[in-house]
């Protein structure tokens, strides 16, 4: 899935929801279904273990992976609800200080 995509999703990487009730949320990748789908999670509403599949068309892709949620999800194939919430907070934290400096987060975004 992660081989010569475009659009390469990672295990721990955060993404914004853009269709559907839970649009404009955050949430995080905790797993894979098919080609083009993806579970979700944040920790609060979507819990690890009752994530969210969502059309990978249907979420905007940032271009931070938590290290923490990646690091727990390769060893154990599972991650605590509060890991999922810090590192939401802490890239939303991150994002609010950088869009303040005049930052714009408009076009295309690229995986490393």
């Amino acid at each position: 899935m992660n081989d010569g995509d475009s659009r390469c999703p990672k295990l721990g990487q955060l993404v914004r929801i853009k269709q559907g009730r839970e649009s404009s949320q955050f949430a995080v990748i905790i797993g894979f279904d098919d080609q083009k789908f993806v579970k979700l999670a944040d920790g609060e509403k979507r819990k690890f273990d009752r994530p969210k599949r969502k059309n990978l068309h249907h979420v905007e892709l940032f271009d931070y992976v938590s290290p923490e949620v990646n690091r727990s999800l390769e060893e154990t194939g599972r991650v605590t609800n509060g890991k999922l919430r810090f590192a939401i907070s802490k890239f939303v934290n991150e994002q609010m200080t950088s869009w303040k400096k005049g930052d714009s987060l408009d076009g295309e975004r690229r995986c490393n």
